[in-house]
């Protein structure tokens, strides 16, 4: 017959320190608010920092979309100035003579001037209106600027074509200035950063 452990009996079966025999109970973790941060959910990582302030190289695209649309401009008047010459020039000549070859070659020069003219000005005012959307345009604006920037190089690379053909060095210059701007305008919108900023949320 056996007899239960007396408590007092220094030599009877002790219970069994904590460690050897029973599991050891967590310690309590602080709730979360209490001075620490809730753990984080597996699964789920940072969403990216928001730009605060335009990007360096998307602020160089848009400078030289204001410098391309002021020159865009100006060239726009000059082509129509001397358009606009030539067709009074012509016009005098049909007057005072009646069969002159020349009247319909300066006609034809005339028209072609004034459309140059138009085309200029449209596309000046493409550049200036990009240029003061890139504040708060979404990305329809940088789009509109990928695809502007490959008109560019394609207008560079025709430039280039002609002055290889004709051999004149200002045409390699023009050539090399529109592929230069028209790949910082392509570039500026394809970065990381680029992209960021015209997709960032707005409230």
């Amino acid at each position: 017959m056996s007899y239960p452990p007396d408590p007092n009996n220094p030599y009877g079966q002790q219970p069994p320190a904590p460690g050897y025999g029973y599991p050891q109970q967590a310690p309590p973790q602080p709730a979360p608010g209490y001075g620490y941060p809730p753990p984080a959910a597996p699964g789920y990582g940072y969403a990216p920092a928001v730009p605060q302030s335009m990007p360096g190289l998307v602020m160089t695209a848009r400078v030289l979309l204001f410098i391309v649309g002021g020159v865009q401009t100006i060239l726009a008047i000059i082509y129509l100035l001397i358009g606009a010459a030539a067709k009074d020039v012509t016009n005098t000549a049909k007057a005072t003579t009646s069969d002159n070859p020349f009247t319909a070659i300066g006609d034809a020069a005339a028209g072609i001037l004034i459309v140059v003219a138009i085309l200029l000005a449209l596309f000046a005012a493409l550049s200036i209106t990009l240029g003061a959307k890139f504040g708060k345009g979404g990305n329809n604006v940088r789009i509109t600027t990928i695809v502007y920037g490959s008109l560019g190089c394609l207008v560079g690379l025709l430039i280039l074509a002609g002055a290889v053909t004709a051999g004149t060095a200002i045409g390699y210059v023009m050539a090399g200035l529109w592929l230069a701007i028209s790949i910082i305008w392509i570039t500026a919108m394809c970065t990381q950063e680029g992209s960021g900023w015209f997709n960032r949320p707005r409230y």
